[in-house]
This record gives C-alpha cells, structure tokens and sequence, in this order.
C-alpha cells in the first residue's frame, strides 16, 4: 500500500511538470566552453531536456577567453576530463588538433555545412559564426569608419579601443591579418594603431562598454557584443569592415580520450543541428549560420553578402610566433 502511495505522489509531482521526471537519468556529458555563460546555457538546457543527459559545463573567463581551456585540456592530456570543447572561435581548436589532444568525429547532423567551415580530417565543425567588427558610438561618430586602416588615420587618434590580441577572437583576427596581408602588413597596422593612441583592453565586452559609454568612440569588437548592447537600447552600432570582414565560426570537437564519449558525440550531434543553430541564429548573440538553409533574423547579414576573409584556419596554429610578435609590438 506505502509503495502504491508512493507511485501515486511521484506521478503527480511530474504530472504538475516535475522536468525531471520526464525520463530516467541519462549520466552526464563535461563541456569545456568559451562561448559566454548567457549563450550556452540555452543550449545546454534544450540538450538536457531531449536526452536526459546532464550538461557540466566549465566556462572560461572573459579575460583569457579560450586559451585558459585549451591549456587546461592540455594539462590533462594524460587523464581527460572533458569530453567536448565547444569554442567561440577556431584558432585554438586547431592548435589542440595540432597538438594531438582531439578525437576525429563526423557528426551526421553536420550534413549541409560546407567544407570551408570542417576540418578535412574530422578534428572539428564550424557553425554559428560571428564577425569582427568597428563598433561605433552613435552619439559621438556621424560618419563612422569603414576599414580598419581608416581606424589608424589622424581623425580617430585616442578615440579606438581593442580587446588583448593574445586571447579569443582577437587572437584570431591578427593571425588571420597575417595570412590576408603578410605578417609585415599586419604588424605595419597593428603599430599605425598603437602610434594613434590605441587602447588594449582585457576583453572584447569591455570595448563594447567602453565604446557605449563614449569613453572610447570606435573599437574592434564581435558581433555579439554589439547586438546585446543595441537590444539594451545603448547608443551602439557597427560597421563590417569593407576591407576585409572575418567570419569566425563556433567550433565543436571530441576531447581525445574523452571518458564519456559516447555522450559527447551526442552533444555534438545536438549542437550540429540545423535546429540549434536557428537556435543561436535567433538568440541576443544572432549568429550568423554557416548553412545556407537557415534563416538569420532581421537585420543580420547573410556572410554570403559581405567581404569576408578568405582564412585557412589549418594555419592557425603555425601562427603562434606572429602573435608573440604582436605581444612585443603593442608592450603587452
């Protein structure tokens, strides 16, 4: 009778929508990730809910986006803790597919992302991406810039702010400045900016803030940040460089070793799908999807339609020695 009672009481608890209780626990998949807190927390719950599976996230901190994971991973080479990295950009995950610490895994839901956005060997897949842009004040600048050489020139001296090259997606647009210019033309514009009062920040979300409070006019920054920042009503806009946009996609890869690899690919199944990345295309961050049939939202750009950068992210990792050339040039 006590075991029918209690049959009874549990059945109500999920008829009164007790998630939970939807299905038996699934065990849980460890996700590494630089993607912000606010942004993956969706996607981890959607997850959740489907499989049953429990997320443990372990997030990387603004101020050493991406390279603090990567190092962690590597650090635990011999014993892996994580299962998959989900990274906000590329050039790090190919360092650790460089580095021997990724598992090859073709995920079927990655049908219909083309072979500019996939590692050849199956290391990793690019979807949602975001773009590198000039953030402007809208208060402030009028006319505001349209390359980034503009951003050098004597009418923005002290007026332009940038997140520390050394880490995240900054890391990654002066590698990817190396590969579209030459390393000499890179570091010729990286210095005409220092000479015209540049400043470097901790972050690509501290650019933004400074940038909406006018404290700086213009800065470099990601897509995300600006889109956030426009929906709080802050007098905030941007401009996609017309010589030369970077599209930096997120990327996903199987930790190699990972103790629960079975749950990790299904992670990456999930955040492979066209679904998700409508998901993340709809999200405060309106990624841009890789797929051309996915529907952004109003007001976001199809990358078909800008000058995106023409990268070989299987270079990326060799770009390690320019970028310690960009730590020594901008005294960082």
């Amino acid at each position: 009778m006590l075991l029918r009672i209690s049959a009874f009481f549990a059945a109500l608890l999920c008829g009164l929508g007790a998630a939970s209780c939807s299905r038996a626990p699934a065990g849980h998949v460890v996700v590494y990730t630089s993607v912000d807190e606010v942004y993956a927390l969706e996607v981890f719950q959607a997850f959740t809910r489907e499989t049953g599976i429990a997320v443990r996230p372990l997030f990387d901190a603004e101020s050493a986006k991406t390279l603090g994971l990567v190092n962690r991973i590597a650090a635990e080479r011999a014993r892996p803790q994580a299962d998959v990295f989900w990274n906000g950009e590329c050039a790090r995950t190919v360092l650790l597919k460089e580095q021997g610490l990724l598992e090859s895994y073709r995920s079927p839901s990655a049908e219909g992302i083309g072979p500019e956005w996939r590692d050849p060997d199956g290391m990793w897949t690019g979807f949602g991406a975001r773009a590198r842009v000039i953030v402007y004040n809208t208060k402030t600048v009028k006319e505001p810039p349209r390359t980034l050489d503009e951003l050098a020139g004597p009418a923005w001296k002290d007026r332009v702010a940038m997140a520390n090259p050394l880490f995240g997606t900054t890391a990654a647009h002066v590698a990817a400045l190396a590969q579209a210019r030459g390393e000499e033309g890179a570091l010729k514009l990286l210095s005409a900016l220092k000479a015209n009062g540049l400043r470097v920040v901790g972050g690509n979300s501290h650019v933004a803030d400074l940038v909406a409070a006018g404290t700086r006019d213009a800065g470099l920054t990601d897509t995300d940040d600006v889109w956030v920042r426009k929906e709080r009503g802050e007098p905030i806009d941007m401009a996609y460089p017309e010589d030369g946009t970077l599209a930096i996609p997120n990327t996903v890869a199987l930790v190699r070793g990972a103790p629960r690899g079975e749950a990790g690919r299904r992670f990456i199944d999930f955040l492979l799908r066209k679904e998700t990345e409508a998901m993340l295309a709809r999200g405060r961050a309106r990624q841009m999807p890789v797929r051309a049939d996915v529907e952004a939202p109003e007001g976001v750009p199809r990358l078909p339609s800008l000058r995106t950068m023409k990268v070989d992210w299987s270079r990326m990792a060799a770009a390690e020695p320019f970028v310690a050339k960009v730590r020594g040039l901008l005294d960082l």
